[in-house]
């Protein structure tokens, strides 16, 4: 299983480009990864989020469908989250992070997984 977190913050989304492996590396993504054994699927956003982005997140509600991998062995499913504490994302682990309004969202160019997310996403920044 792998999860991970729409950040949303003043009607935007934080997504966040990745530097590896090369054949993924520059495409965009929510942030995020895998479930560790025992583990529920918000401790594990969380604590993916501290380890990316060194902020701290309250998880909200499901956004969008489950969506199988490209390699067929496991699962996305996005959470929406926000940040607590006025904390500011820092780009640990990826090559650069944007705040993206919903109009915005089709100007990266998203990883596979991601991307039927972003559809069910642009709602949630129009009303937000």
């Amino acid at each position: 299983m792998i999860v991970g977190a729409a950040i949303i913050r003043d009607g935007r989304v934080l997504a966040c480009a990745r530097s590896a492996p090369p054949e993924v590396a520059g495409m965009w993504e929510f942030p995020g990864g895998k479930v560790e054994p025992g583990e529920a699927e918000t401790d594990a956003l969380v604590r993916e989020c501290a380890e990316e982005l060194a902020v701290r997140v309250e998880i909200g509600d499901r956004v969008g469908r489950d969506v199988r991998m490209a390699h067929g062995r496991s699962v996305l499913k996005v959470y929406a989250a926000r940040l607590l504490h006025d904390d500011q994302p820092q780009a640990l682990e990826h090559s650069g992070l944007l705040w993206l309004s919903a109009d915005e969202l089709d100007s990266v160019t998203w990883l596979p997984a991601d991307a039927p997310i972003v559809a069910a996403l642009r709602s949630l920044l129009t009303t937000s």
